[in-house]
């Protein structure tokens, strides 16, 4: 979901050319099977305690904001600086984004009746102004600290769903050395195969990308911010071309996300 949301993505030489054929099998456009995904997690860690929120799993810097309703600042993220916490009851809350005074998304964690699991649902602004919007499911790890709110406490991702086509879809085409990607929320870039990293337009977080041959069916995509690789994504087609198997790393958390996609 691009550099802001899922990504896909050894060895031929880095300064060799793309391997010779007609037609690319990375040429055309892919959708994610969001419920394919496989997640090498670690637990998102929130607390609501005393008025005052606190992400202490975001990277790359933890967040604490006052859970007044009220828009406060917040330093050191890529796609925010600016973030409002309403609670809405004892088992929900409604956390809401700015960057640069402009309203950029909003999310809303709802507690089960048991306590063990919440539900989470998105809706980001692309810089397009687009839509992109979702859900996904998180299990209770260890238990919200005394007087704490319900969502307090370690969580794990158990999947996703319903998320929106222009947040799981992507065009590439392979041109002599270039790759060139395009989602339908206006992103894009060409990079050329074992060059310099180069900016990917239209992302509002700063991310650039480098890529690489891996062999004649698998590509690596390397995401960097401030000159600091913070994803790796590979992408592998099958033999039959319409089926892409991907796995995004998450450098700054230290995870993975596995999923597939497909031709369409």
């Amino acid at each position: 979901m691009t550099s802001k949301s899922m990504l896909f993505l050894a060895t031929v030489g880095i300064a060799m050319a793309a391997p010779a054929w007609a037609e690319s099998p990375f040429d055309g456009t892919w959708k994610a099977d969001v419920k394919s995904t496989q997640l090498e997690e670690k637990p998102s860690i929130y607390e609501l305690k005393n008025g005052v929120y606190s992400c202490k799993s975001c990277v790359p810097t933890a967040v604490s904001v006052k859970a007044d309703g009220e828009y406060h600042a917040v330093s050191g993220q890529a796609y925010y600086d600016a973030m409002a916490v309403k609670v809405v009851d004892d088992r929900t809350v409604k956390t809401m984004r700015r960057k640069g005074g402009k309203f950029v998304g909003e999310s809303t964690t709802e507690l089960s009746p048991d306590g063990k699991t919440v539900t989470f649902s998105w809706n980001n602004i692309n810089p397009d102004g687009s839509n992109v919007s979702g859900k996904g499911w998180q299990k209770r790890v260890s238990d919200a600290p005394a007087g704490a709110h319900g969502i307090s406490g370690s969580w794990l991702t158990t999947g996703y769903d319903n998320v929106s086509d222009n947040g799981i879809t992507m065009t590439l085409r392979v041109d002599g050395d270039m790759l060139h990607l395009k989602t339908p929320a206006g992103e894009s870039y060409a990079a050329k195969f074992g060059g310099p990293e180069v900016p990917v337009a239209g992302d509002d977080g700063g991310t650039k990308v480098r890529v690489r041959w891996v062999n004649a069916s698998t590509i690596e995509e390397v995401n960097l911010r401030e000159g600091k690789v913070v994803g790796v994504t590979t992408m592998a087609i099958d033999p039959d071309g319409k089926t892409m198997n991907a796995v995004y790393e998450n450098k700054l958390r230290d995870t993975k996300m596995m999923y597939k996609a497909h031709k369409q």
